[in-house]
């Protein structure tokens, strides 16, 4: 343990001055004089990226987003928030024979052997160990297949439909039946670390777990000993980085998902296709590219809501013929939004032409919508202003009987 101990220092040594290198190293196709133009977008080494607001999920970058590519272990994230979400910390996990098979990198565990959930999703995060997730797997879903059905579904649960999960690693893998790949859009990913670090019930296991430096552990049975080292470098040589996850197989080039919070602005980016052997260093590079941009180009500003005009809209069938309409914005708090300067806001009416008797005051009539450029960012109701009550056969008989009587 002492000597892998060791091997752990040597390697965050080399870790902090090639990523070092990498920041101070432009990727191909741009120079640090075209980053600082502003408003321009960065070129990327990445074949596929996106850089989303965190608070809103909002798009402030794509490049090639919805290409569906191959995302080796930026998989895992999900791994780890659907058995968190699944499981206990402190279940017990045995490893089956085929968890024990997975290829490198692996962690060694052996058939037969027992370890607390909470270890192995720290080697499964911190190490990308890929004999660990699929003991995680095994023992969340029943099955490898089992799980990768719990992790598609969670996919769907959070908007993210042009993602496959077939292995809970991300080691390339199909479909035979249907030629499915093992898949994601950078925009996908970047929604399902979202997801993990700011939405998920179970996000502060998932930060703790993913921001440990090291960690130290032992099968149950106590006859071997593990220490395990964050290769996430970016927490350690961007301030304000959150959390994230590297990825790299022979099909998927290079990939990268990460969180950083930049004062009060917090940015998700995701890279796949980020380069193959040697060009290690290039996702570093567009990750520094595409937080600065974000940083350097939008800011929070508030947005006025307008008092807005509406025609009054005919009523059919009852007593008066037309009611009033207003938008309602009680109890709407500031509208705050992660914009350009230039980004246009757009105001759209969706109101009913004709309402059916009866109305009542304050019945919901339409919604005016929000957006700036083509992004929706709030909507409120369009309400009725007056009562108008419908004409039928009793009516008309008080009406009669009121003009006799009185």
């Amino acid at each position: 343990m002492e000597k892998k101990r060791r091997r752990g220092v040597v390697f965050e040594g080399w870790t902090a001055f090639l990523l070092a290198l990498a920041l101070l190293w432009p990727a191909p196709g741009t120079s640090f004089g075209e980053e600082k133009g502003g408003m321009e977008p960065p070129a990327l080494a990445a074949q596929s990226a996106v850089l989303i607001d965190g608070e809103t999920g909002r798009v402030l970058y794509a490049k090639d987003a919805d290409q569906v590519r191959p995302m080796a272990s930026t998989t895992k994230i999900m791994t780890c928030i659907v058995a968190l979400e699944n499981a206990s910390l402190d279940d017990t996990v045995e490893v089956s024979d085929y968890a024990a098979s997975m290829p490198d990198v692996q962690l060694g565990i052996r058939k037969g052997e027992t370890y607390r959930l909470r270890d192995l999703l720290h080697s499964l995060m911190l190490e990308s160990h890929n004999d660990s997730a699929v003991a995680v797997a095994e023992h969340v879903g029943g099955s490898v297949e089992g799980f990768a059905a719990m992790m598609n579904q969670k996919a769907r649960d959070i908007g993210c439909f042009d993602t496959c999960f077939i292995t809970p690693n991300g080691l390339d893998a199909a479909i035979r039946e249907n030629g499915e790949i093992h898949s994601t859009t950078a925009k996908d990913l970047a929604r399902i670390l979202r997801y993990c670090i700011l939405l998920s019930p179970k996000r502060e296991e998932f930060l703790e777990i993913t921001r440990a430096p090291s960690y130290a552990f032992s099968s149950l049975e106590g006859g071997r000993s593990f220490s395990c080292i964050n290769h996430n470098a970016l927490l350690t040589s961007m301030e304000g980085a959150i959390s994230g996850k590297t990825g790299f197989t022979n099909g998927a080039g290079y990939c990268y998902v990460g969180a950083v919070k930049k004062g009060e602005k917090t940015f998700i980016a995701a890279l796949l296709a980020c380069g193959w052997p040697p060009h290690k260093l290039y996702k570093w590079q567009d990750m520094r590219k595409l937080i600065q941009y974000g940083d350097e180009n939008y800011e929070y500003r508030e947005i006025e809501r307008e008092e807005l005009d509406f025609e009054k809209a005919a009523v059919s069938g009852g007593i008066g013929t037309e009611t009033g309409l207003a938008v309602d914005y009680a109890g709407a708090g500031p509208l705050r939004v992660l914009m350009k300067k230039d980004e246009p806001i757009r105001i759209k009416k969706s109101v009913a032409r004709v309402l059916s008797a009866p109305v009542e005051e304050g019945m919901t009539a339409g919604q005016v919508d929000y957006y700036v450029g083509d992004d929706l960012i709030a909507s409120y109701p369009v309400r009725t202003t007056g009562r108008v009550r419908k004409w039928n056969y009793d009516f008309c008989i008080k009406t009669l009987l009121n003009c006799f009587l009185f």
